[in-house]
Parts: structure tokens; C-alpha cells; sequence
């Protein structure tokens, strides 16, 4: 029973969150789901407005990231979820991660710099 349900429910909690953030469009709702994984990631720019503006990834949020303690309830307030952080080269998403883990965000990963992760995954520009 256990394995079971908790299978079922594991996937359709994904499809309601990509359900949910196709819905929200760009606002912080904004959730990239993996499709082999059963938690969402949550995906965060913590480059400028402008920036952010210039171009993104695809399903990311943006959060200065002198602001990301500040503001990162408004994304998520699950102390165990998968955050991606990401700038331009990875220094300031360097500084999120470690704001993030020091607030008990323990599974905050610092994926790097935008031009180099737009060659992999889809941006805006």
C-alpha cells in the first residue's frame, strides 16, 4: 500500500505543479519540474531586473540576490527543496547558495553562469 500510493502520489503532485506553473506563467510561482523527479525544482536568477530582462532560463524566477532570504518564502518555505541558483558567471549565486544554506536551505545548488547554462537548457535569448 505504502509504495504504491506514495508513487501515485508522487506524480500526480508533479503534474499539479507544472500544472500550476504553466498557469502562473512568469510569476513566482514558476516551477521547473523535472520529469524523472518526483519533488520540483525551483529555479532562481538572482541576476538584476535588468538582467533578467535581457534574457532567462526558461521557468526561472528572479530574486536579487541580496534579497534572496528575504524574498525566497514567496517561492517556496520547504527548508528541503531543490533550489537552483544562477547569475551571469556564478559568484553571485555562489553567495545566494551559501545565504540560503546559512537560513537552512540545505539543498541549495549553485548552478553557475547563464551563458553557459543557455547552451543546455532553453533561455529566452
Amino acid at each position: 500500500m505504502g509504495t504504491t500510493m506514495g508513487t501515485t502520489m508522487g506524480y500526480r503532485w508533479k503534474h499539479w505543479l507544472a500544472a500550476v506553473a504553466l498557469a502562473m506563467g512568469a510569476g513566482l510561482m514558476s516551477v521547473s519540474v523535472s520529469v524523472s523527479a518526483a519533488e520540483p525544482v525551483f529555479l532562481i536568477d538572482v541576476r538584476t531586473p535588468q538582467e533578467f530582462a535581457e534574457g532567462h532560463l526558461v521557468g526561472a524566477v528572479n530574486i536579487v540576490h541580496t534579497e534572496i532570504v528575504a524574498k525566497i518564502g514567496e517561492v517556496t518555505t520547504d527548508k528541503s527543496a531543490k533550489i537552483e541558483l544562477y547569475c551571469r558567471r556564478g559568484g553571485r549565486s555562489g553567495t545566494a547558495q551559501k545565504a540560503l544554506k546559512e537560513a537552512g536551505y540545505q539543498n541549495a545548488v549553485n548552478i553557475g553562469g547563464f551563458e553557459a547554462l543557455r547552451q543546455t537548457r532553453p533561455a529566452t535569448r
